[in-house]
């Protein structure tokens, strides 16, 4: 599952890659310095494993994980080429969900590509590039269904009416994630259908102020059902260099009950869908597993190895809640009956704690 960090030039793109992956990439003031996407991997935080690893101590303690991109910034015609805009639709289209950026700050120092700071316009010179992007691929569509829906084949048409009424959709300005059914046709990949959190990208001293812009962004994510998060790129550079002490405590001092980043991380993975279940190897390791909500225990256990899914026999299963409940003991659970059976169409829950049976 990929991430992918959207935004102009100069939001703080680099910055905030940086700081989530801890990759040492370029980081400049002008416009392009990222041209071929940087990508990384990482750690999903989840405080139910650190319990996990501390109650096992396992030699291995092994989280859930996701892969990030860092793209490179688009400019107004980017849907014409302009900029570096047909590899950065290209490089937008390989991505699951999108991270976008927005510049909240003012400096002096690093220059907007439009001259002034204004939030909900640099969102909408994203959108409505994507937009752009879409329709044209849209109407090569429609153009194809056309065609073969001259014989009157009544599924055809269907199709056509919903790519007609797509098509009136985006061109009042839309993107496609709004729009009824948008996965009724999931083969048309579309920019805007992709599932979008928004970050602002704060100053430090406005970190924890009421800022208009802000809650005008607020609005904004809350009209398309999204989620807005607010940080500031270069305070999580520096929180990402310390060790968990020192973290800890800039934390406190900040007032913030978690990094910005680990906010980010875990909106990323709810945003895909996503959730995560244990499985032991004591002593040698604890791992999260990262599936799609709503997968069966088969191929669950099939995201382990492709043995486990074939060979599948039964899925043993004790809940994390119970877990903890009932003194973080595995036999406690087995007492009071809560560690189970589960069969082919069980659908595996965040948190399980997962032993596969399977013959091969």
């Amino acid at each position: 599952m990929k991430l992918g960090i959207v935004g102009l030039p100069n939001t703080g793109k680099s910055t905030l890659f940086k700081a989530l992956t801890k990759s040492n990439v370029e980081i400049a003031n002008y416009p392009f310095s990222t041209i071929d996407p940087n990508i990384a991997v990482v750690p999903v935080p989840d405080s139910r494993l650190d319990h996990l690893c501390e109650v096992y101590q396992p030699d291995k303690c092994i989280p859930a994980i996701l892969e990030v991109v860092d793209i490179a910034g688009l400019v107004r015609g980017a849907s014409r080429g302009e900029g570096l805009g047909n590899k950065f639709l290209g490089n937008i289209r390989e991505v699951d969900a999108i991270i976008h950026l927005i510049r909240c700050f003012d400096d002096p120092d690093i220059a907007h590509v439009d001259g002034s700071i204004n939030p909900i316009r640099d969102v909408e010179s994203i959108d409505i590039e994507l937009i752009f992007a879409d329709l044209e691929h849209l109407q090569r569509q429609i153009d194809k269904i056309s065609r073969s829906a001259k014989g009157g084949d009544k599924s055809l048409l269907r199709e056509l009416e919903y790519m007609q009424s797509l098509q009136s959709h985006l061109e009042s300005g839309l993107p496609a994630r709004t729009f009824p059914d948008v996965n009724l046709y999931p083969n048309l990949f579309l920019l805007t259908a992709k599932p979008v959190l928004y970050v602002a990208n704060v100053a430090e001293s406005e970190i924890g102020t009421a800022n208009p812009q802000i809650g005008k962004m607020k609005n904004m994510a809350a009209a398309e059902g999204a989620e807005l998060i607010e940080i500031c790129a270069e305070i999580e550079a520096e929180i990402s260099e310390l060790d968990d002490e020192e973290r800890d405590f800039f934390l406190e001092e900040l007032e913030l009950p978690a990094s910005g980043l680990e906010r980010i991380i875990r909106s990323g993975y709810k945003l895909l869908g996503l959730i995560s279940f244990f499985t032991f190897a004591v002593p040698k390791e604890v791992k999260a597993w990262t599936i799609v909500a709503g997968t069966k225990a088969p191929q669950a256990a099939g995201t382990i190895h492709s043995d486990f899914e074939k060979g599948f026999i039964r899925a043993e299963v004790a809940s994390y809640d119970d877990f903890v409940t009932y003194g973080s003991s595995m036999a406690a659970v087995r007492e009071k009956g809560r560690y189970r059976s589960e069969g082919k169409e069980y659908m595996v829950r965040d948190g399980d704690i997962i032993l596969f049976r399977f013959n091969v």
